[in-house]
């Protein structure tokens, strides 16, 4: 989703206006920033045990009673990370489709040469018994035996008819594991085109939760005077700023002494270079990107494509112990894993933070850390 000028948000490629204010509906549930897991490693900062904003909280009241701005913190922040979150659900159900589509066309393909071979296996099988029936295939060998005037040529004429028989069969064998493939196709397709419409309910749902969730955090924003947003600006930068001292001032940094790797080099080039570029949510590059789609694109630049979302990236690519991370190890954020950036040395990363922000450096300890983990191994 793309922030507007004015305020308002788009969808990628298309101008949607931000829903009109509800006056009792919440933000919805889902925890606020969480400490790290168990997994985490030491050094990680901890959480900021602000309470998550309540079902009631209603950003739309008069301006006799416009919250504070450490009260506007707390919604926004809780609302964006529950936005992102809702963005990997839904970065993953388009993956997911994009998987099925290429299946189901990949089926549909092996359907149609399928048939073409079952066409000619009929047509084998019918020219045979046609030559079976006009040399004899229905007279008993013994009968035509005693008809014969040479009965070395009739052996040899048995021999003949055996081997077609046996071509026969093979044909007829053929035929039925060839039409049992084409049912096999067929019961494939259905399961494929039935989880095609699952998925792609699954993403039309993520794509709603993440316009509703953005949506009443710009609410929440659009209540505040000029300066009071500059102020949600500060408090912002000070409570990153307070998260990263206190994981240097643990002493993490003295023990992190990897060098980059080729690879890494070229990924943390690449994220690097999109410095400037909006958070757009779903996006990809190359004009503004996502948390997960700038570090997946940049691996990929550096020639190894990793997972899309910052949640199956924790999932599935190695893990690593914070003093071995190294330029271009991925640090995954929050418990429920809905952030990630790329470290790029001295204690900083490289993200895409949120939306109406831009990718930016930032201090690796700035945000509570699950863990790390590398692509390109």
């Amino acid at each position: 989703m793309l922030c507007l000028p004015d305020g308002g948000y788009a969808a990628p490629g298309r101008p949607e206006p931000p829903p009109r204010p509800t006056p009792s509906a919440g933000p919805g549930g889902g925890p606020g920033a969480g400490s790290p897991s168990a997994t985490a490693s030491p050094g990680s900062p901890a959480p900021s045990g602000s309470p998550a904003p309540s079902g009631s909280a209603d950003p739309s009241g008069s301006a006799d009673d416009r919250p504070s701005v450490a009260e506007v913190h707390r919604q926004v922040e809780t609302l964006y990370r529950q936005a992102e979150a809702a963005t990997d659900a839904y970065n993953l159900a388009r993956e997911k489709q994009a998987r099925q589509e290429k299946e189901i066309v990949r089926i549909a393909q092996a359907v149609v040469r399928t048939q073409g071979e079952l066409v000619t296996l009929k047509r084998q099988a019918g020219a045979m018994a046609r030559a079976q029936y006009r040399h004899g295939g229905s007279v008993p060998p013994e009968a035509r035996l005693l008809l014969s005037d040479d009965p070395e040529d009739f052996l040899k004429g048995v021999d003949l008819v055996r081997k077609g028989q046996r071509a026969t069969h093979g044909v007829i064998a053929r035929l039925a594991a060839t039409q049992t493939t084409l049912d096999r196709y067929a019961e494939s397709a259905t399961r494929e085109w039935q989880g095609l419409d699952r998925s792609r309910a699954r993403k039309a749902a993520a794509r709603q939760r993440v316009r509703a969730k953005l949506a009443r955090a710009k609410q929440w924003e659009a209540r505040l005077k000029k300066e009071e947003r500059e102020r949600l600006r500060k408090l912002e930068e000070e409570k990153e700023r307070a998260a990263q001292t206190r994981w240097l001032g643990s002493g993490i940094l003295d023990d992190i002494t990897g060098g980059a790797t080729p690879a890494g080099r070229r990924a943390v080039d690449f994220a690097t270079a999109q410095i400037g570029k909006d958070y757009v949510w779903g996006a990809e590059g190359p004009d503004s990107f996502d948390c997960s789609g700038l570090t997946s694109k940049a691996w990929s630049a550096a020639g190894h494509t990793i997972p899309r979302t910052s949640q199956e990236q924790w999932k599935q690519l190695p893990k690593v112990d914070i003093e071995h991370m190294r330029p271009g190890d991925l640090i995954i954020y929050f418990k429920d894993a809905s952030h990630v950036g790329m470290y790029v040395g001295d204690g900083t990363m490289v993200h895409a933070p949120r939306p109406g922000r831009q990718i930016t450096m930032a201090g690796a300890g700035s945000m509570p850390i699950l863990g790390v983990v590398r692509p390109g191994e």
